[in-house]
């Protein structure tokens, strides 16, 4: 299922049997599910440039210490570890991202866990984007990184 190249035989009651084996408070519990499709051959062997590895690494070595003097003091470390209070103080999103957020969460009918795990990937997206407030794009891609919700 999912692979554009060969057809999935199963039923759709079938995948959902297999995906009902993972129970919903479980998933919750994780950030970030996504889909990864298969590589093409073609796309292994081109030489195009990408996004240089070191400057990735840069990216996330800044963001990591934004956090650390963001949560200097308490026992947190990093976004995924902020309690209730903090996701309050520290990951409030602009207007558009509030609508978005509230839009999908009634339409996915999602939980209070995956609400409160969709902010702290935001957070965490808007910290690696060098922004000091969650915007309405880091919102869009925190949901994205949140596939199997949309799976029921």
């Amino acid at each position: 299922m999912g692979d554009p190249v060969h057809l999935c035989s199963c039923t759709p009651l079938m995948i959902q049997r297999y995906r009902s084996r993972i129970s919903g408070p479980l998933l919750d519990r994780i950030d970030i599910h996504i889909e990864v499709p298969a590589v093409k051959y073609r796309d292994l062997t081109d030489h195009a440039d990408g996004e240089c590895s070191a400057v990735i690494a840069a990216r996330v070595a800044a963001s990591r210490e934004v956090q650390k003097a963001r949560f200097a003091g308490t026992k947190v470390r990093c976004n995924a570890q902020m309690t209730a209070r903090m996701i309050r103080q520290y990951c409030e999103p602009d207007p558009a991202g509030a609508r978005m957020l509230e839009l999908v969460t009634d339409r996915l009918g999602l939980s209070a866990r995956s609400y409160t795990r969709i902010l702290k990937v935001a957070r965490t997206v808007a910290d690696l984007d060098g922004s000091d407030g969650i915007k309405e794009n880091h919102i869009s891609e925190a949901i994205q990184y949140r596939s199997l919700d949309r799976k029921t």
